[in-house]
C-alpha cells in the first residue's frame, strides 16, 4: 500500500506520520508483475537515465 503525505513549507510532520515513514524504511521491497526486480543491465540503465534526468533538472 503507498501513502502519500503533503507537508508545506514551515509545516511539519505529525508523530504519526513520522512513525509510519520508519516503519516503511524498515519494510522489505515485495516485487510483482506490475513491478518486477530489475536485472543488472536494467538498473544500470535505470540509473543512467535518473542521473541524466538530474543533469537536465541542474541546467534548467
Amino acid at each position: 500500500m503507498t501513502r502519500t503525505f503533503t507537508i508545506k513549507d514551515g509545516q511539519a510532520p505529525t508523530k504519526k506520520q513520522l512513525e509510519e515513514v520508519k516503519a516503511a524504511a524498515n519494510r522489505e521491497v515485495q516485487f510483482d508483475e506490475d513491478a518486477p526486480e530489475l536485472s543488472p543491465a536494467m538498473f544500470k540503465a535505470f540509473q543512467c537515465s535518473v542521473a541524466q534526468r538530474n543533469r537536465r533538472k541542474k541546467n534548467a
